[in-house]
């Protein structure tokens, strides 16, 4: 396989985006919450977020002091508000069982609410310039089509994190350019739709190019149409619990204009599953 690595870190390091987490100050804290947020959220709209977050809650011990209707609130529409209450639950145990700081063993890390493969290893590489392969839809993309000759990566799996470890230089420091390389040069230019292969720095090297960009189907599942969907019931009826006084409204007036009254109740009762969400005398309330 040509090297990969070198090229890309260097085009990182003229190009990156001035991204907070990217900052040597931002510490370890600070990049598990905006890992917690990019998740299946674009940039932009992390990061006014993230500031707010991080002025209420500078440390885990901090969120872990808040009440989980807090978090909730707090997280407004980023969307997939489960992940306000894993994050909640993780700063606890980061305080219960780390002494509050957020730990850099990768086995320490996915012990924590909400942590997978991709969250645990960024933090340690990131957080803690420690050198193990970091993988997201971005890097899948880029090394589907620069190793692969693929247009789109398969379905996520355990080879990805092989192949991102073989693309990765010896040197502690540089392997983390080239993690954060990666994915940035897939997040800006080796895009699923119209990829920018003009400005990309491993073009003369890449499988698909040579290949003549042959169409090879993409696998990848589909996220339902989130408009009439029983996500956005959902996303209806925590907003009106956040604006209300006091995070609590009477059942029968719990989106009460949405025009499937059995898609609304389908909401309150997945809500109260995944405890975004719980009843008391009548009320439906954010979680205390």
């Amino acid at each position: 396989m040509p090297d990969l690595a070198a090229p890309i870190a260097e085009w990182y390091r003229a190009n990156a985006r001035d991204l907070p987490w990217r900052h040597p100050y931002f510490g370890a804290w600070g990049v598990l919450v905006s890992e917690f947020m990019l998740q299946q959220t674009p940039v932009a709209r992390v990061i006014p977020h993230l500031e707010s977050w991080l002025e209420e809650w500078p440390t885990p011990t901090a969120l872990a002091g808040a009440s989980p209707a807090d978090a909730v609130r707090r997280w407004a529409n980023l969307g997939y508000p489960r992940r306000a209450l894993w994050l909640h639950r993780a700063a606890g145990e980061i305080r219960d069982r780390h002494a509050g700081i957020v730990p850099r063993d990768i086995d320490d890390l996915l012990a924590l609410t909400g942590i997978g493969d991709y969250t645990a290893r960024a933090v340690a590489v990131f957080a803690y310039g420690e050198r193990h392969p970091v993988v997201d839809t971005n890097t899948r993309r880029v090394l589907a089509r620069a190793v692969e000759g693929r247009s789109q990566p398969g379905p996520p799996a355990k080879r990805d994190l092989s192949a991102m470890a073989a693309l990765l230089p010896h040197s502690v420091a540089e392997s983390v350019v080239v993690n954060a390389g990666t994915m940035e040069l897939g997040a800006v230019v080796c895009v699923s739709r119209a990829p920018r292969c003009g400005a990309c720095p491993i073009a003369d090297a890449c499988a698909w190019r040579t290949a003549g960009y042959p169409d090879t189907g993409d696998e990848r599942r589909r996220q339902a149409r989130y408009e009439g969907s029983d996500r956005q019931a959902r996303g209806a009826v925590l907003r009106q619990l956040r604006d209300a006084p006091g995070h609590t409204v009477p059942i029968v007036d719990v989106a009460r204009p949405w025009p499937d009254p059995l898609q609304r109740d389908r909401a309150i009762d997945s809500l109260i599953a995944d405890g975004l969400a719980e009843t008391f005398e009548g009320m439906l309330r954010l979680p205390v």
